[in-house]
C-alpha cells in the first residue's frame, strides 16, 4: 500500500510541474490534451473553418474547445462519451456509447444533414497496468472509431486516434491504409516521452 501511495503522489506531483498542465490552465483548456491536438494542426492543418467534426470520447472537452476554436462559427462540432461533459459553446454533446445502435442515432440525428468532415478520438480504456490487457483494449477502441469514420465521413474526411504501440498496432495500421490515401503516425510533445501513445493521421477517405 505504501508503495501504491508513494506512486501516487509521485505522479501528482509531475501533473503538477509539467508545464503543459500548467499553461492549459493559463489558456484556459480542460486539458492538456488540447496541446497534442494544436500539434497536429500546426503540422498536418487537419481544420478549415465551416467544416463538421465529430469528436468520440471528447470528455472533458479539450478537444472539442480546440475544434470549435479551428472550425469557427460556421463550423459544428457534434462530441460524444460514456462519461458526462460540461456544457462548451457550440459542442452538441451526446452521452452514451457511440457503439449501442440507440447512441449511434442520436450522434446521427445531432450531425443532420451535414458530412462529417473530421473524427476524433482521443480514448483510452481504463488503464490496469497489465499490458496483456490494456493493449487489446486500447485498439478495440481505436477499431470501434474508425469503424464509426467510415460510417460517417464524407469523401476525402480525416481520421485521427490516438493509439498505442504494441500488439495490434500494425493490423490496425493496415487496416486503416486501406480506406485512406494517406497515413502518418505522430508524437506530439505534449504527449509524455514514456507513453507508447502515438497519433494516427488518415487523409483523403476514399471509403470503406
Amino acid at each position: 500500500m505504501a508503495k501504491k501511495k508513494s506512486s501516487s503522489q509521485a505522479w501528482l506531483k509531475e501533473h503538477r510541474d509539467d508545464p503543459f498542465v500548467q499553461q492549459a490552465r493559463r489558456d484556459g483548456f480542460r486539458s492538456r490534451a488540447s496541446y497534442k491536438l494544436l500539434e497536429l494542426q500546426a503540422k498536418d492543418r487537419l481544420f478549415r473553418p465551416g467544416m463538421t467534426v465529430l469528436d468520440l470520447g471528447c470528455a472533458p472537452g479539450s478537444w472539442s474547445q480546440v475544434a470549435v476554436e479551428q472550425v469557427g462559427h460556421k463550423g459544428r462540432v457534434v462530441a460524444s462519451d460514456i462519461l458526462a461533459m460540461d456544457n462548451l459553446a457550440g459542442v452538441e454533446f451526446v452521452k452514451g456509447d457511440f457503439s449501442e445502435d440507440d447512441v449511434f442515432k442520436k450522434i446521427l440525428d445531432a450531425i443532420g444533414d451535414s458530412s462529417v468532415d473530421i473524427v476524433l478520438s482521443d480514448m483510452a480504456p481504463n488503464m490496469s497496468g497489465l499490458n496483456a490487457v490494456d493493449q487489446p483494449r486500447s485498439i478495440y477502441l481505436v477499431e470501434l472509431a474508425l469503424d464509426m469514420a467510415r460510417q460517417v465521413l464524407a469523401p476525402g474526411g480525416t481520421f485521427v486516434s490516438k493509439v498505442f504501440h504494441g500488439e495490434g498496432f500494425d493490423d490496425l495500421y493496415r487496416d486503416a491504409r486501406g480506406s485512406f490515401a494517406k497515413i502518418l503516425t505522430r508524437k506530439p510533445k505534449a504527449s509524455r516521452p514514456r507513453s507508447r501513445e502515438v497519433y494516427l493521421v488518415a487523409k483523403n477517405y476514399r471509403g470503406a
